[in-house]
């Protein structure tokens, strides 16, 4: 786990916005905030006008709210914790590049827009996953890709997915949700748990191990978000 002090200003707000619903916080709360890893008042102000103007903040009446990009991003870590799946028929979505002379900041965007649609690259410019999920195929993939379904031989899911490695951290953060005890830490593991739950694959139960962690993880956050929100509210309003 992150020591208490090594949780940068930025960091600190990035993670009180993206948690909070709606994520609109006034300066005062997030200097609080700030000052639980031992952050000075100054320094988090001077990060709060660096992230609107870098865009990253929306600033209004000294309330701060996330710019429609992370607005998106948070849209995506909502649904990590509460995903919205379908049947599983057996067929896998294929995105194969097939247009030229692709920009760098076009490539970048593609596969920033792959790895938010839970896809996997096989090869290069080679993407798929099972057809669980209902995908809104934005204009970067659609622009770049031609999309197939298709129904691959054999299993797939080793050779794209490292699904040991996310169980084993998953059970780890749900150890860490039992034993977290203060703001500081609390603050960490949950931060941690939703970075963790935007990398789940969100695969079919067809082709996950018998005993995946990701609704134990998903179950036990609920729970402990919920005590949490009702601390940290205390706190900032104290």
């Amino acid at each position: 786990m992150e020591e208490r002090n090594s949780l940068s200003a930025r960091s600190a707000v990035l993670s009180a916005l993206l948690g909070s619903h709606p994520p609109y916080l006034p300066a005062r709360h997030l200097v609080r905030i700030g000052a639980v890893f031992g952050i000075a008042e100054g320094t988090v102000r001077v990060a709060l006008s660096r992230m609107v103007a870098a865009g990253d903040l929306v600033q209004s009446g000294g309330r701060y709210t996330l710019s429609e990009r992370l607005i998106e991003r948070q849209a995506r870590q909502d649904e990590s914790r509460d995903p919205h799946t379908r049947p599983w028929d057996g067929t896998w979505e294929v995105a194969v590049v097939t247009a030229e002379r692709r920009a760098p900041a076009d490539r970048a965007a593609l596969r920033h827009a792959m790895t938010a649609l839970r896809l996997a690259e096989l090869r290069e410019g080679t993407w798929l996953r099972p057809a669980n999920l209902v995908p809104a195929w934005p204009e970067i993939v659609t622009g770049q890709c031609t999309l197939i379904d298709g129904r691959p031989h054999g299993d797939l899911t080793p050779l794209l997915w490292d699904l040991d490695g996310w169980a084993a951290e998953a059970r780890r953060l749900r150890r860490a949700l039992d034993g977290a005890d203060g703001l500081a830490e609390g603050f960490l593991v949950s931060a941690a748990v939703l970075r963790h739950l935007l990398a789940d694959p969100l695969l079919p139960p067809e082709l996950l191990p018998a005993d995946w962690p990701g609704a134990a993880l998903r179950a036990r956050y609920d729970d402990f978000d919920r005590h949490y929100r009702e601390a940290l509210l205390a706190h900032l309003e104290d």
